[in-house]
């Protein structure tokens, strides 16, 4: 009698990989969105680090900002911060933005396909100015 688990296992794992593709490339679409709404162009979602660049730009930080990213555990509070104002930039609120934060595969989507519109001047334009926070 041949042992079919194998083969079973194969399958299983197959489905897991699939699911998991489509929903990085979910992800992936509504970051594209996202980039899109505030003007910017798509594809500078898909770039490593240029993403990065290009979020803090959208935001409005300066781009030194992007070293606060490689301290542990302060970098967490610096996504917060950031994903905090890019809710409010949207006409979200504070809570939305910490919703960005820590459940990314709600709320990015929400703010993707959403009816919210990019409003530049929500909040002040902090790129070339000498406050550290």
């Amino acid at each position: 009698m041949e042992n079919n688990y194998d083969f079973l296992g194969t399958i299983f794992l197959t489905i897991v990989f699939l699911l998991a593709i489509s929903f990085v490339i979910f992800l992936l679409v509504c970051r594209w969105k996202i980039f899109t709404k505030a003007g910017r162009e798509g594809w500078e979602s898909l770039i490593p680090i240029y993403n990065i660049i290009i979020y803090l730009d959208i935001v409005k930080k300066p781009i030194w900002w992007i070293f606060l990213f490689l301290i542990p555990f302060y970098n967490i509070y610096i996504a917060i911060v950031l994903n905090i104002r890019l809710a409010k930039f949207f006409g979200k609120d504070d809570l939305f933005g910490i919703g960005l934060t820590f459940f990314n595969f709600i709320f990015e989507p929400i703010l993707a396909f959403g009816n919210s519109t990019y409003n530049p001047e929500a909040l002040p334009d902090e790129r070339n100015s000498d406050k550290w926070s």
